[in-house]
């Protein structure tokens, strides 16, 4: 009775009274009471040492602790613009008030569309309703993860204001299209790099394309302050107005007693502690930059010899990819059934940290309450808010927001065992993905 008992209420005795063989605890999936692939911790995240230290340590005790006041801010916006190969850099508070301050200096506000993706972060999105603008998106490339250029054209109306692609993982959106179609309309775009630092296209770094690049330094982020973002331009005038709009409107010319304003705005600048650690930070990118992308080749040989494994593709003007994120898509058929659900946990439980990704942005409750809202009725017309909720369905979004699975930088900052463990995890999975399928 024991024996039974114990066939009957755990999962490994539930494998075995349906006759599967086992060929040792390591081939048994970890869902199922196996040993777990991997128990080994990821690279730390983030990476710091004496240099971070010294560096707030003497910002502390300057006593200069504002971008007006002290140096290490206006330090690193010239460090990074000579990095990214930009001739201007504004350091901001945060990613969102990058994107933000950018669509303000250019003017966009009720009455403009802004052009978007919909497989991104929420930022993106909120920095245009923040103006009261209009985000139109543009459907997935299920392929690549990015906006899909081929659909961008026929998007763009006499009230588009500007085209803000988002590289999104660390890869390029398809930068040629895009600024042909800007160029044709005389469009200004806005490069969402916040996830791309040192991605490049045809050997240019992301965020210098358009008119505008924008970065975050979240603590996730490949460049990490916890906080912080930038904005880098060759337009002079440009950087200029983006000075004023994160700074409540005041010029960067003006004296501290001198309250005349150039424009509206906010209160969206870095401060001294941020721009210390990102001087300090920055040492290290290129080499970490080299390690995930050396993983992320390696990673992508070995699992598109995996039916039902499909990495996100490139495109063929991307000449540097950052990998923020590693992307693939998981299809059931290769798994026997198995429920995307399922294998994201089962992955989990191997030791191989995991997630699905973005849900389907343009669905969320609060940008169908924000476009139906008596404002942008007002603003915009019941009619072309119709026209443009519909075109917000996002079919092939909504394919990829089921499909993707992710892995963060951090784990592409390891050895090649490494990677060789998240390939043998799958595997497993593969292999025993009918028992899993029978326990869900």
């Amino acid at each position: 009775m024991e024996r039974r008992h114990f066939l009957h209420s755990t999962a490994l005795g539930a494998m075995l009274l349906k006759g599967l063989r086992l060929s040792g605890a390591t081939d048994v999936p970890a869902l199922l009471g196996g040993t777990p692939v991997r128990r080994e911790k990821w690279a730390s995240w983030p990476v710091f040492n004496q240099a971070e230290e010294n560096g707030l340590l003497e910002v502390l005790r300057s006593g200069m602790w504002w971008r007006g006041e002290g140096k290490r801010v206006a330090e690193f916006e010239r460090a990074y613009s000579q990095m990214m190969g930009s001739r201007y850099c504004l350091a901001t508070a945060n990613g969102t008030s990058a994107l933000v301050t950018s669509l303000g200096a250019l003017g966009v506000g009720a009455g403009d569309e802004v052009i978007v993706p919909p497989y991104t972060f929420v930022a993106t999105v909120n920095a245009v309703l923040i103006h009261y603008a209009l985000p139109v998106f543009v459907d997935t490339d299920v392929e690549t993860f990015q906006m899909n250029h081929r659909k961008l054209r026929a998007s763009v109306t006499p009230a588009t204001k500007v085209i803000m692609p988002v590289h999104l993982g660390g890869a390029m959106s398809e930068m040629d299209e895009i600024l042909e179609v800007a160029s044709e309309r005389k469009i200004p775009v806005v490069e969402d790099a916040c996830q791309a630092h040192m991605a490049e296209w045809r050997g240019k770094k992301s965020g210098t394309l358009g008119k505008a690049g924008c970065f975050s330094f979240q603590g996730s982020k490949n460049l990490n302050a916890g906080e912080g973002g930038a904005i880098l331009s060759n337009d002079e005038e440009f950087i200029e107005s983006c000075y004023a709009f994160h700074n409540n409107g005041r010029a960067r010319k003006v004296t501290s007693y001198n309250f005349s304003y150039a424009s509206n705005g906010a209160n969206l600048r870095m401060t001294e502690f941020q721009g210390a650690i990102l001087l300090a930070q920055m040492r290290r990118l290129e080499a970490q930059s080299s390690s995930r992308e050396q993983n992320a080749r390696y990673l992508s040989q070995q699992l598109r010899k995996i039916e039902g494994i499909t990495p996100a593709a490139e495109y063929s003007g991307s000449t540097r990819n950052a990998y923020h994120l590693y992307m693939f898509r998981y299809d059931p058929q290769g798994f026997a059934g198995l429920p995307r659900s399922i294998f994201i946990k089962a992955l989990n439980a191997e030791g191989i940290g995991c997630g699905g990704g973005y849900s389907p942005l343009t669905e969320e409750p609060f940008l169908k309450q924000r476009l139906e809202s008596s404002a942008y009725k007002k603003l915009y017309g019941e009619k072309r808010l119709n026209e443009v909720m519909e075109q917000n369905r996002c079919p092939d979004n909504v394919k990829v927001c089921n499909e993707a699975v992710w892995f963060t930088q951090t784990m592409l900052l390891g050895g090649r065992k490494d990677m060789d463990n998240i390939v043998d995890a799958i595997l497993k999975i593969q292999k025993r993905a009918d028992a899993l399928k029978a326990q869900a």
